[in-house]
């Protein structure tokens, strides 16, 4: 690619990031050109876990459910994207081109240098990542479709943990499974049926292949994670410790799911924490900490355990709910303590 079609495509991507406004869709601050150096200069969001491609690289594991709410994410901002007027194309979704908060477990959609309009049929040029590339892009004659071909690659590669069509040997085998309909050998790695004819609804020939509004619909993503999460149950255990005044302090145990919290309540700053939790390969660990009431939060805690032990992404959430409801009862109580005039 020369300097010049470099620039046109960094332009095309600070032009189109200026109109966007979606919750997943990565956000421009600012732009600039530093013709000294011949640099465009592009100030956007920071994401603490990069793309998905290095989130899974490191995880090597991605939890179900955490895939589950990337995919509506992704979805849900290809949705946007292809209800403009005229339709955003991205041409290039990939792992490597959706980012994430691992903090938050939100995914944005970024990377919009090939991205392309509808309008422009006639000079809609092939472009892309080979492997992620629908057939119908090879000839030249597409719409916003091609976007969720991409989309179900990036599923079968968040599943499976492989890319796409990895069995080929060079572009040109890969370029011709493509072009005969033949999919990636990985596809028939995926043993959850549900899961698996999801992705190959997005694989489907172009006349075949739902928009973006109709598979948000799908039974595979409607699984409600609020109603199928087991709530939050807390329990009085019995007394354990006595302070130095003389009273009683007492501990309860915060339990969602396999994940179980133990903490005292004594009115102090620092509250020493007992976690026990299914690791990624399902052993159970325990883990004390202290928990500064003064400075922490669940969620710096839930993360900063979430790396140590390399948890999948769903861990956080649940850890930093279950502190926070700790931390909850733990205020309740303090304030309970305290002489109202």
């Amino acid at each position: 690619m020369s300097c010049s079609q470099k620039m046109e495509q960094l332009n095309t991507e600070v032009q189109l990031l200026r109109t966007l406004r979606h919750k997943n869709i990565v956000k421009l601050f600012a732009s600039w050109v530093d013709e000294e150096r011949g640099i465009v200069n592009i100030v956007t969001e920071y994401f603490t876990s990069g793309s998905l491609r290095q989130y899974r690289t490191k995880h090597k594991k991605v939890d179900m459910k955490a895939m589950r709410r990337w995919a509506i994410q992704i979805l849900t901002g290809l949705e946007y994207l292809h209800s403009q007027e005229p339709s955003i194309i991205h041409r290039d979704l990939k792992c490597d081109n959706v980012f994430i908060n691992g903090n938050y477990g939100k995914v944005k959609i970024g990377d919009f240098g090939l991205a392309t309009f509808m309008q422009q049929q006639k000079t809609r040029s092939i472009k892309g990542t080979l492997e992620f590339m629908a057939p119908e892009l090879y000839t030249g004659n597409y719409n916003e479709l091609v976007d969720i071909y991409a989309f179900g690659m990036c599923m079968l590669e968040m599943v499976t943990c492989e890319y796409p069509y990895s069995e080929c040997q060079g572009m040109g085998h890969i370029f011709k499974n493509v072009s005969e309909g033949k999919k990636p050998a990985a596809l028939y790695k995926v043993i959850d049926a549900e899961l698996r004819s999801f992705i190959e609804n997005c694989l489907a020939p172009a006349a075949e292949r739902l928009p973006a509004s109709e598979l948000l619909k799908s039974s595979f993503l409607q699984k409600d994670e609020s109603l199928s999460a087991p709530p939050i149950s807390v329990s009085l255990v019995e007394i354990e410790n006595v302070t130095k005044d003389g009273d009683q302090s007492d501990s309860f145990v915060f339990r969602k799911g396999e994940f179980l919290l133990k903490g005292n309540m004594e009115v102090t700053n620092l509250v020493n924490l007992c976690l026990r939790f299914p690791d990624p390969y399902g052993v159970f660990k325990t883990a004390e900490f202290p928990l500064d009431v003064a400075k922490d939060t669940g969620l710096s805690i839930a993360m900063e355990m979430a790396e140590h032990f390399e948890l999948p992404q769903g861990s956080i959430e649940i850890i930093t709910e279950l502190i926070g409801a700790f931390l909850l009862v733990l205020v309740r109580y303090w304030r309970s303590c305290v002489a109202m005039p």
